[in-house]
């Protein structure tokens, strides 16, 4: 088969003209591409064989990790067909979601604080050591914030706000349910947290002034609102210039019964549909990546997204 055919051949899959647009300003990993392709292994692997044994592509092993990248010393020939590869990606409508996937990878690798913290969380588990738990570590975290004002929207019964309440200067609490509200009221009143409100409330459109607050969280919430991005923009609304939102929701699942077994009107969400929403509405500094995974079945994946007003 001639040169030309073969790169031909590479080239007319739409999977192989992602990988060689993504390849296309940095090296990446197997498991990198995979995230942000959301494809399987196998799949990406089958793929990355093909354009290296065409000789688009090259690799290099890094411990058990193997990075691909476009091959330095193709051809004027070869790089003509990568760059025609990277304008024929621009034209699937993956394209922007990559976009917004490559950018979320590359940026994760610059937090080395993340990456830390991702080793510690491995270990933890490992070894027993009289009194170390989540627990300890929750509250030695809390001690550290400063004294914030905090809304907590789609607070629910109010754990979360009464565990910031006993550290932060006020703490909203928001939900929609008039029963919930009134439980956690009573429940903060009980216990003396002053500083704890609860307020009847929508997630779109939350019942506090425009930059009243520091601090907005939105924990196990989002999959809750019929619009999510409008949700975002409220949460804009709210806080104050240099403001910080906080986002625990779920990644995008597969169990259709989450919505007649816990009411939820989203199945969870794409790591790219979040960061495309958080600055379409204006947030900067977005950061957004996976931090727990459930053990037992459907499998629940937790993902932390924060950005900056």
């Amino acid at each position: 088969m001639s040169t030309t055919l073969k790169y031909l051949r590479a080239l007319a899959d739409p999977t192989r003209l992602r990988i060689l647009a993504l390849l296309a300003s940095d090296e990446l990993s197997v498991n990198e591409l995979q995230e942000i392709a959301c494809m399987g292994q196998s799949r990406i692997s089958t793929h990355l064989g093909l354009l290296q044994e065409t000789g688009l592509l090259e690799s290099r092993r890094e411990g058990k990790r193997t990075f691909y990248q476009w091959n330095l010393q193709a051809d004027a020939t070869a790089r003509r067909f990568m760059e025609m590869a990277v304008r024929g990606a621009a034209e699937l409508p993956e394209s922007a979601d990559d976009a917004i996937n490559l950018k979320r990878i590359l940026g994760r690798r610059k937090e080395q604080a993340q990456v830390f913290f991702n080793q510690v969380a491995g270990r933890f588990d490992r070894v027993y050591g009289p009194g170390r738990s989540w627990q300890a570590f929750g509250h030695l975290l809390l001690r550290i914030l400063p004294p914030l004002v905090v809304a907590d929207l789609g607070a629910g019964e109010g754990l979360l706000s009464e565990l910031l309440a006993r550290r932060c200067q006020r703490v909203i609490a928001v939900d929609n349910s008039e029963k919930i509200v009134a439980f956690g009221a009573a429940k903060a009143k009980k216990n003396g947290i002053k500083n704890l409100e609860f307020r009847l409330g929508d997630l779109q459109n939350p019942p506090l002034d425009p930059q009243s607050v520091d601090l907005v969280i939105l924990s196990q919430a989002l999959h809750h609102a019929e619009d999510p991005a409008q949700a975002l923009a409220g949460a804009y609304r709210i806080l104050r210039p240099g403001g910080q939102i906080m986002v625990l929701d779920l990644l995008q699942h597969t169990f259709t019964e989450s919505r007649e077994l816990y009411g939820d009107q989203w199945p969870g969400f794409a790591e790219s549909d979040l960061h495309r929403w958080l600055e379409k509405v204006g947030f900067k500094a977005v950061e957004i990546s996976p931090v727990a995974r459930e053990e037992q079945p459907p499998h629940f994946q937790t993902l932390l997204a924060s950005a900056v007003k």
